[in-house]
């Protein structure tokens, strides 16, 4: 399905449709929580990555694999542990002895969704090996590059209580993903949907089909590159921006790369609500979970410095 670009409200009802099927099916598999579902549909949009931090046995990978297959695409899933070598996420050669030469044997980042489960319980040798590969959509095997799909998308998660024999995730590895989120617990009554689900009385959350079809995530990210950014808006993102540079409680503040990303996660935010364009209050909503993964802020206190500098920094008429 090709999207026409999103000059006006009719124009985003193949979208709106495509997208309600989505929400409808990623919300079956992971119940009551359809705030982590809109952030995660965002961050997928932007052409992110996203951090999951929280406890397990939550729905993380029940919601990726649910993902994989709704936007029609490969899933890989990857355990880090200590002995987890770089080879294991990106492939390696091997000699064929019949004709003779090295084969390449991909590894699970050439899948559409990968899960790393527990990223910071791997060495760091073994997650820059995800650098490349999350920035740039390519692994260099043997001084040979390889492409990974257009879409790849990685959901990484680390617990947050767990922290023996783990190795945190430096800043640049960090600044790499576009959102950090967290699941926590269901409500009652979705506890006893899940109770009852596991007796066999509902289907398996999976879909059984794609949403969409061959090519049309692309389409759906292309469109929301488009979305309109006034020069206020623009210049309220950047006065956000700079004030983390210069908070006395911020010790390392938002990149250049970071607002890129921010910008990006803002557009999708604007697309995911039918806006051909951009408002104060969606650089506002995405505030908190694009820079609580990447500012320098010590103990437990981001959230409560993001919501001070969203006060303090005057927004845009």
């Amino acid at each position: 399905m090709a999207l026409a670009s999103p000059d006006s409200a009719t124009e985003f009802a193949p979208a709106t449709d495509t997208l309600n099927r989505l929400r409808a099916v990623l919300n079956q598999a992971l119940k009551g929580k359809p705030a982590v579902i809109e952030r995660v549909l965002a961050c997928l949009l932007a052409r992110g990555h996203l951090l999951m931090e929280d406890l397990p046995g939550l729905g993380k990978t029940t919601l990726a694999k649910s993902l994989a297959t709704a936007v029609g695409g490969q899933f890989a899933r990857v355990q880090c542990t200590p002995d987890l070598l770089p080879g294991d996420i990106t492939g390696f050669s091997v000699f064929n002895q019949k004709n003779r030469e090295f084969e390449f044997q991909a590894g699970p980042v050439f899948a559409d969704v990968l899960l790393a489960d527990e990223i910071n319980r791997t060495t760091p040798r073994t997650q820059s090996a995800l650098l490349e590969a999350m920035a740039e959509r390519q692994v260099t095997v043997d001084n040979r590059r390889h492409s990974l799909s257009k879409t790849f998308f990685v959901i990484a998660t680390q617990n947050p209580v767990e922290h023996h024999g783990t190795y945190p995730l430096p800043e640049a590895q960090l600044d790499r993903f576009a959102m950090k989120c967290s699941v926590g617990y269901p409500d009652r009554d979705d506890e006893m949907n899940l109770l009852l689900a596991a007796m066999g009385h509902v289907d398996d959350p999976t879909p059984a089909e794609p949403i969409l079809a061959p090519g049309e995530l692309a389409h759906l990210q292309s469109a929301v590159a488009r979305i309109a950014i006034q020069p206020n808006v623009r210049g309220y993102l950047v006065d956000l921006g700079r004030a983390t540079r210069n908070h006395p409680k911020i010790s390392l503040g938002v990149s250049p790369r970071g607002m890129l990303i921010w910008q990006r996660v803002a557009q999708a935010w604007a697309f995911l609500k039918q806006r051909p364009f951009v408002t104060p209050d969606d650089v506002q909503e995405m505030a908190l979970p694009v820079l609580q993964v990447r500012l320098g802020v010590a103990g437990d206190a981001a959230s409560s410095v993001i919501h001070e500098l969203l006060r303090t920094v005057p927004v845009p008429v």
